[in-house]
């Protein structure tokens, strides 16, 4: 089995702001504004960790003319539980409704 693809979405999830990033579109997609907005993050610091997220296999990003729009990528959507904060990365799966231990 290989472990990459899991590895890098586990490091990707590791930090808070990105940990809080994917929570807040676990129920729909955001824009890059709205999520700087609710989470309090500047807007450069969020395109940063939503780059990440991609990178990651996460999150995916669309652009509608001057904004752009994120939310989980497809293969993960599937996996959310319907109504529940919960990912399943296929190797493991994460409650979104308690922040991660650890935190900031």
């Amino acid at each position: 089995m290989n472990n990459q693809p899991c590895m890098k979405m586990l490091k990707a999830l590791a930090d808070a702001t990105r940990w809080r990033i994917v929570g807040e579109l676990l129920p729909a997609m955001l824009s890059m504004g709205a999520l700087s907005e609710r989470l309090d993050v500047s807007h450069y610091n969020i395109s940063k960790h939503v780059r990440i997220l991609r990178e990651a296999g996460i999150v995916t990003t669309q652009r509608a003319g001057k904004t752009v729009v994120c939310g989980i990528a497809p293969k993960l959507r599937q996996q959310v539980r319907a109504g529940e904060p919960v990912l399943d990365l296929g190797c493991c799966t994460f409650r979104f409704d308690q922040p991660p231990h650890g935190g900031d």
